[in-house]
Parts: structure tokens; C-alpha cells; sequence
């Protein structure tokens, strides 16, 4: 089978499904969004013993996507989705797989399968329309109605057109019956991280000795600080570890997020506040190898429907975790249930610091924590069982 696997995001998690279909003798096109300047990506070139049948196709805007404009991204989103169905259009694949893809772009990519008679499979990451309907409407109120119930409308269409369903969390189910779609077309597969690339690393490293870090107690928080994420809790963090010189909160992102931290922490003179940028994905485990805990915060309106693949990543580094997150979202679910980490909702700003206070003065908890958090990352994360989930959607939509 000639599969195109469409990941608008760019993940690490995603390029190794890619590698692993290859790997059982299937054809694999991995497509992604190359013009995003400020999410870390995975591994997006042939590599020794890769096999024969994978392929990258990177999708280039020509200039990087903007975020942070609503109405240029809007354009550039309906552009990439021009692309995304011309590429579908050359390869004629015998199915597709898409995900983290901007509604008005997955239109596009499913109208170009159903054209070319290829099963379209609908990686269902994140509800899009129900984040865009609840942004819109704080941002722009009345219009933002508008276009956020026109967004959801279309995500629910796509859905239904889609000839499977693949959630990351059986918390999307009720929206999904809501919603029109079938039961017998939807499958939950959670999210994962790719083992392999994320071995467990000494504290004392040499990127931990380049860093300043070996010697400090480090809450680390790596990842995307996006329109979901409160970076003043990371500022708060700080804040309270002013008086505490062997503390570091070191955040490593880029963007908006990231730029709000560098000034905070100039206007609060934050001593224990670092930022920087973000390492190539093969320095990743060492970055996280240098903490002691492992940080993420999640609006309150992500609630149920954005799961953080940074959490995923984490539970793979060995470390505990604290999680600033509505406690429906599956990520504290899972620290919670593992005993991985310490979770407090996301308005409580004492809480989380209080959590911090905690994890620092128990380092025998810390320890069981971060070997919880491995163990279940090693069970949860087996590839081939997770591969064998997805070869049996695609054939179940083929068939169809």
C-alpha cells in the first residue's frame, strides 16, 4: 500500500509511524509543514536503514508561517492546503493519513483523495473547531462567533466525510457521536513518544556543564508556548525562587511565549529564570536529562480536547513531573494514575508553586516519581503494537 502520511506539526512521534509502516513493506510519502519557524520537529530525512519505501516531501510556504496573524495565516493555511492536494494529486497514493492540520488545508487534502479514490484517514490530534470557536469569540466577539461556528461546522463535515477516525483520546467520542460519525470508522490510539530517540540521561551531562546546570536544581519546561499555554505561571515559578540561588526555571521555546518570559524576567529581575532557544532533536534527552522536574502548563479551555506531546516526551525522560492542566485532560490523567508527577489545576498559580516547593525538598518522591513515569512511557510506547493499530485502520478504511 502507497500511504501518504500528511503531519502539518512536524512531530518526532509521527516520522517514526512513518518509518515503522515503511519498515512492513509499505510505501510511505511523510509529508509535512516545513515553513513553521516555532515548533520543534522530528527527523524529516532519510536516515542509514531506513527502508527503501519511505519518502519526505516537505510542503514550503516560501516564507515562514505566521502564527500569530490570524488573517495572513488564514491565507497562507489555504495556500499550504493547495499544496498539500497537488502533492496527493502527483503521488496518487492508496491512502491517506493526516493530522495536526488546519481545518481549511484538510478540506483540500480530503476533496484531492476522494478524487484520486484513496481511503482518507482523519488523525484526529486536536478538536481545531472547538479551540478556534472559543478563541474567536474572546478575541473578535461577534465576528469571532461567526467564524468559530463555521470552523466547527467544518470540522464536524470533515469528520463525517472521513472513511476512519483515529482520537487520541477516548474523551473525543462524545463529540465525535454528536457529531454524525460512525462508531464502527473511529479508533483511539494515544499519542506516544518515540523511544529510541529519547534515552534516559545522566543529570550531569556535558550540555548540563555547557549549560551552567549540572550544579543546580533545574524545573525545565521545553516545548511550544503557544495561544494554549499561561507562560506567567513559568514567570511566577521563577518568581518564587528568587531567594534560592541553586534554582533555575529554564525554558526552552521560541515565540511569543518565550519573548513575554525574556522581558519578565529583565522588568521582575528574575535571576532564576532562563530562556532559550530550542536544541536539535537530537540534543532533546540530554536538555531534559539536566532537570530535576519536568514542567507544563494548559489553558483552562483546552480542557478535554488538546493533549500536550510534550508531557509524552517527558514521561520517557525519567524525571517527575509538574503539571499546571485541567484535571479532565488525558496528560494528568495518566501523571496522575502512574504516580509520574505532582498536578494542579491551571488558575491555581499558589498550588503549582507550592507543588514546586514540594518536589524540591523530597528527592527520594522525585526518584520513584521519574522511574514511575519511565515504566509506563516503556509499556505505553512499544512502536510495533501501536503500528499495528494504525495498518489495521488503513486497512479496514481501504477495504471500505
Amino acid at each position: 500500500m502507497h500511504i501518504l502520511h500528511h503531519d502539518f506539526g512536524g512531530y518526532p512521534f509521527q516520522a517514526e509511524l512513518s518509518r515503522a509502516l515503511a519498515e512492513r513493506g509499505h510505501r510511505v510519502t511523510h509529508a509535512y509543514c516545513a515553513s513553521l519557524v516555532t515548533t520543534p520537529g522530528g527527523t524529516f530525512a532519510r536516515q542509514p536503514g531506513d527502508p527503501d519505501g519511505l519518502a519526505f516531501a516537505p510542503i514550503d510556504l516560501g516564507e515562514p508561517l505566521a502564527k500569530y496573524d490570524f488573517a495572513k495565516r488564514w491565507r497562507q493555511e489555504r495556500r499550504y492546503g493547495r499544496l498539500a492536494a497537488d502533492l496527493a494529486d502527483r503521488l496518487r497514493p492508496d491512502a491517506v493519513l493526516s493530522g495536526n492540520t488546519p481545518l481549511d488545508a484538510q478540506a483540500r487534502l480530503l476533496t484531492a483523495s476522494r478524487r484520486r479514490g484513496a481511503p482518507f484517514v482523519f488523525w484526529l490530534q486536536d478538536v481545531i473547531g472547538v479551540a478556534s470557536h472559543r478563541l474567536l469569540r474572546k478575541k473578535i466577539p461577534v465576528l469571532g462567533e461567526v467564524v468559530g461556528r463555521y470552523y466547527l461546522a467544518l470540522e464536524a463535515r470533515l469528520l463525517r466525510r472521513s472513511d476512519a477516525v483515529v482520537a487520541i483520546t477516548e474523551d473525543f467520542e462524545p463529540l465525535l457521536r454528536s457529531w454524525g460519525v460512525a462508531p464502527d470508522r473511529t479508533a483511539v490510539i494515544e499519542n506516544w513518544a518515540p523511544l529510541s530517540a529519547m534515552p534516559v540521561r545522566p543529570k550531569d551531562s556535558a550540555w548540563a556543564r555547557e549549560q551552567g546546570l549540572h550544579d543546580r536544581f533545574v524545573f525545565l519546561y521545553s516545548g511550544t508556548l503557544g495561544m494554549k499555554h499561561n507562560p506567567e505561571l513559568l514567570a511566577q515559578l521563577a518568581e518564587a525562587f528568587r531567594d534560592r540561588p541553586e534554582v533555575r526555571v529554564v525554558v526552552v521555546s521560541q515565540g511569543p511565549g518565550a519573548e513575554y518570559l525574556r522581558a519578565q524576567r529583565e522588568a521582575r529581575r528574575l535571576s532564576a529564570l532562563e530562556v532559550r532557544d530550542y536544541e536539535p532533536l537530537e540534543r532533546v534527552p540530554d536538555v531534559m536529562g539536566a532537570a530535576d522536574v519536568l514542567v507544563a502548563v494548559l489553558e483552562p479551555d483546552a480542557g478535554a480536547f488538546s493533549v500536550p506531546s510534550k508531557v509524552l516526551s517527558y514521561l520517557c525522560a525519567g524525571r517527575p513531573l509538574l503539571l499546571a492542566v485541567p484535571p479532565e485532560n488525558l496528560a494528568a490523567r495518566i501523571v496522575t494514575r502512574e504516580g509520574a508527577g505532582l498536578v494542579v489545576g491551571p488558575d491555581d498559580a499558589d498550588g503549582f508553586v507550592a507543588s514546586a516547593r514540594r518536589l524540591l525538598d523530597a528527592p527520594e518522591t522525585r526518584e520513584r516519581m521519574g522511574a514511575s513515569a519511565r515504566r509506563y512511557a516503556e509499556a505505553a510506547f512499544d512502536i510495533g503494537a501501536i503500528t499495528d493499530r494504525f495498518e489495521a485502520v488503513l486497512t479496514r478504511a481501504a477495504e471500505r
